[in-house]
């Protein structure tokens, strides 16, 4: 199959195309990791100090550059001017993070006998960052940034809908001081130089956030090199209302816990499960707070929602809601743009395809449960375990269920999931290793183990 040699990137509001880019190709990608391998040697050599110190300019390089990254973002991806400052921020946020860690890196000491054991944490080499187009900014900078701070270069495909944030990060990065090599961003199609990134044999690691199903072949396609792979996948995240949780608070904050980013999240809370005793109140409350949802002009300031990325998951997106189906349904534009309503489904068995795959897009179910052990029963009646909200007064009931539900990251009395000081990672097909927080760093690294004698050589 042939690909073109440029992408196209549109504005998704209005379908005009914003930028031509051209497309990496495999030999393009083999030079980029020859660049790599250069300047990581000369990058780990560095003080630990000084590679902290260029992270934080690179920072402070994003900080000065926030609102443009932003406006950029909202043209390339359509999200929300409040989501796209957001996002810049968590990259520059993440980067004064990670700087900390720099010198933080540190072995241990293990007692043996006749000698000293140490152990050292020694940079992997070349990492290849795989960012998908739903948060093209902070996701490209969760492998990123701690991967550059542990003493790696890196090589950032981005999603072919979304490159343009990511090369403008890497001009910054050139601007605050990184070496030339050390950050490279190669926008390209995903089985061309996302192949070459992921089989090539000079790139220790992969960092991929996309679907389950092409994370699995990145996991395939690397498998031949034993090659290390992080995988942050899918999601079909619920959201458990029992009947003893403040109902009117968990109705209010339900829509944007599948709305945001146009339902365009892994962590997404798309199958909302309320305990059958409050099941109709819960609806009454939830119609008026979905339909309220202001979808539109993702640059006016008081957007709620903006619209799909591409044709392609506006299609996705309408296949899984057929005329049928009862519910609840928001406004959106009509004309150009891909614009999908926000959309509740109501009625629906439980093992409907509506109910059961991952949509990603701005459409949720509701679905009774009778007690807490059915509730948990639904909530795991999925391939995927990435997040998911649980609404009670009752503190035992949230510390069990909270241990009963597979998955990597839940919340109680709240849709919060992604903090870049704690750990993200999914359990089942939701992926594979876990990002962000106080250990990111260590995952890009190797532990070399040392011992020393100290008993003196034989007489």
């Amino acid at each position: 199959m042939s690909y073109e040699l440029e992408l196209q990137v549109l504005n998704p509001a209005t379908e005009e195309v914003v930028a031509t880019v051209p497309a990496a190709t495999a030999a393009d990608v083999d030079a980029a990791v020859v660049r790599a391998a250069r300047a990581q040697a000369k990058w780990a050599a560095l003080p630990p100090a000084d590679r902290a110190r260029l992270l934080r300019r690179f920072a402070v390089a994003v900080d000065e550059h926030l609102e443009e990254l932003a406006q950029l973002e909202v043209r390339e991806a359509g999200h929300t001017v409040g989501n796209a400052r957001w996002e810049a921020g968590n990259v520059r946020d993440l980067l004064d993070y990670a700087a900390g860690g720099v010198e933080r890196l540190t072995g241990r000491q293990i007692p043996v006998a006749g000698g000293l054991d140490i152990t050292i944490l020694e940079p992997l080499g070349v990492v290849g960052v795989i960012a998908p187009w739903n948060f093209p900014m902070p996701i490209a900078a969760w492998g990123t940034a701690p991967a550059l701070a542990a003493g790696n270069a890196v090589i950032l495909k981005p999603a072919e809908t979304t490159p343009l944030t990511a090369l403008r990060l890497a001009e910054l990065a050139l601007e605050a001081g990184l070496p030339e090599g050390l950050f490279q961003v190669l926008p390209g199609h995903g089985p061309v130089a996302g192949t070459a990134l992921v089989e090539h044999p000079g790139v220790a690691k992969i960092v991929f956030t996309g679907s389950t199903a092409v994370g699995k072949q990145v996991l395939a396609k690397g498998s031949d090199l034993l090659k290390r792979v992080t995988l942050e996948l899918g999601g079909k995240s619920p959201n458990i209302v029992f009947a003893d949780a403040d109902i009117e608070a968990a109705a209010a904050a339900a829509p944007m816990s599948f709305l945001d980013n146009s339902g365009q999240d892994c962590c997404a809370r798309t199958r909302i499960l309320v305990q059958r005793g409050v099941y109709d109140r819960f609806l009454e409350l939830l119609a008026p707070a979905v339909e309220s949802v202001r979808v539109g002009d993702p640059a006016d300031e008081k957007t709620d929602m903006g619209p799909l990325i591409s044709k392609v998951q506006l299609e996705r997106v309408r296949s899984y809601v057929t005329d049928d189906l009862a519910g609840i349904r928001g406004k959106a534009p009509e004309g150009p743009g891909f614009w999908f309503p926000p959309t509740v489904v109501t009625g629906v068995d439980p093992h409907a395809r509506v109910a059961v795959e991952e949509v990603f897009g701005p459409v949720a179910v509701v679905l009774p449960f009778e007690d807490e052990a059915e509730a948990i029963a639904l909530a795991n009646a999925t391939d995927y375990g990435l997040s998911g909200s649980i609404w009670t007064r009752d503190v035992g009931r949230a510390l069990r269920v909270s241990q009963a539900v597979r998955a990597g990251n839940l919340s109680v009395n709240s849709h919060s999931s992604v903090r870049y000081w704690t750990p993200f990672g999914g359990f089942k097909q939701s992926g594979i290793g876990r990002e962000l927080g106080p250990d990111a760093l260590t995952a890009f690294t190797e532990t070399k183990n040392v011992f020393i004698s100290t008993e003196g050589p034989a007489q």
